[in-house]
């Protein structure tokens, strides 16, 4: 069955690009999770797309939002990765494609490119699949982060005078 934005976004453990286990949990209540899945790194559509996070850090890092960045290769070949592209944020293994089995992110041919924006809930904000518009990613990640981060603001204590 398909996630579907409400849900409750599925936990997983991955090793990052050092070996690392990170897991959904770690976030839980303290910071919203860009969660994508790339087919392959080094290919021109994955690489596009990263240094489109990588460049846009700047619009995403005030949001307090953590980037995990997700393919099945192995943690060697993701820390080749982010460093020949200088990446911030965190690239994670899924070697046995049961994460991406789970968030519905598997593909036809190739693996499907997809972002998903959980809040600090763990709930499932946004959904964004385009495998021919790695760029788009991006684009749709910011405005989410801004949706979520506005209607927290309206919806904290402090924003009601509540305290």
């Amino acid at each position: 069955m398909a996630l579907k934005i409400g849900d409750k976004a599925p936990d997983f453990k991955a090793n990052d690009e050092l070996g690392k286990t990170v897991s959904l949990a770690d976030f839980r209540g303290k910071a919203p999770v860009v969660l994508y899945f790339y087919p392959k790194a080094e290919t021109p559509g994955c690489t596009a797309e990263a240094k489109c996070f990588r460049d846009n850090w700047d619009a995403i890092k005030p949001m307090g939002a953590i980037v995990l960045g997700m393919s099945s290769d192995s943690e060697e070949k993701q820390k080749s990765f982010k460093d020949h592209h200088k990446l911030q944020f965190t690239l994670l293994s899924d070697k046995n494609k049961s994460i991406r089995e789970a968030y519905d992110a598997k593909g036809f041919i190739i693996p499907a490119r997809m972002t998903y924006i959980i809040d600090k809930e763990g709930i499932i904000r946004g959904i964004h699949n385009s495998q021919m518009d790695p760029k788009s990613h991006i684009d749709f990640a910011i405005k989410t982060l801004k949706e979520i981060s506005s209607t927290q603001e309206k919806t904290s204590p402090e924003a009601s005078g509540q305290e």
